[in-house]
């Protein structure tokens, strides 16, 4: 009897969650009222350079991100807001917990339930509670030259993103921050997790094109330019990123 009624109270868990997680979704994706999102700076390197440069954010260095969002969303017919309000709140002193490399499916759930629970531990900001999280862990170029592989969970709307420290990279990091907040939206990779090259047709801006290379244009989720068959190059600026219908119908703006 007692074994039976676990199992009854994990059903119920379960199903408490599917709901919560489908009825969110519904929500953030109707595109009725625009999506809040705020960003929290941390110090990836404990650097004074990095610290420095934190100093100096406002939300006019993510301002980019949601012109380029307002501006592809206009593309599509079901999307009749602002999609996003981005702002930056107080810097965050910790770090989030890292995914585990080559987890199984445990692993990264429990890794998952981790990042939810010290993302509501570390929210910084005194106002409303924002819709969409995005931590962006920055380091100083001059000492790192290869940062950790960036996340977006639609399951508790989190992003984690590791960019640099420098404002040459402003915009290549906001390119990054956008591609994981659309993540959180239900938005999937677009290009080969082993080669970085993006799939086609689905992760080209412009697939119809002839002669096919080179692209011109990264799309958002596809996340490089294809120069040709087995060569592609990143997006430096916004104007050089679009975001495609396949990607459009995920998230919603088309059906």
């Amino acid at each position: 009897m007692f074994k039976q009624l676990r199992i009854l109270f994990a059903l119920i868990v379960l199903l408490f969650v599917a709901a919560s997680t489908y009825l969110t979704k519904e929500r953030v994706t109707s595109w009725q009222k625009p999506l809040y999102v705020y960003i929290y700076p941390i110090n990836g390197d404990n650097t004074q350079a990095t610290q420095s440069y934190i100093n100096r954010l406002n939300d006019s260095h993510f301002s980019s991100i949601g012109r380029f969002m307002t501006q592809q969303a206009a593309q599509y017919t079901d999307v009749t807001v602002e999609p996003f309000i981005i702002s930056v709140s107080p810097q965050v002193k910790s770090r989030p917990p890292l995914p585990p490399i080559g987890g199984n499916v445990l692993q990264i759930m429990l890794w998952s339930m981790k990042l939810r629970f010290w993302s509501w531990t570390h929210n910084t900001d005194p106002g409303p509670a924002p819709d969409i999280q995005m931590y962006v862990v920055y380091y100083d170029p001059q000492n790192v030259q290869r940062v950790p592989h960036s996340i977006g969970l639609s399951k508790g709307l989190i992003g984690v993103v590791h960019a640099f420290s420098n404002p040459t990279y402003n915009q290549s990091n906001n390119i990054v921050i956008a591609h994981e907040l659309l993540h959180t939206v239900g938005a999937t990779d677009k290009y080969n997790l082993e080669t970085s090259q993006p799939i086609f047709p689905e992760g080209y801006a412009n697939p119809q094109q002839r002669p096919l290379y080179p692209q011109y244009r990264a799309e958002l989720m596809g996340g490089r330019i294809p120069v040709s068959k087995s060569k592609s190059k990143m997006p430096r600026h916004f104007n050089n990123t679009t975001i495609g219908p396949f990607t459009a119908t995920e998230i919603r703006w088309q059906k």
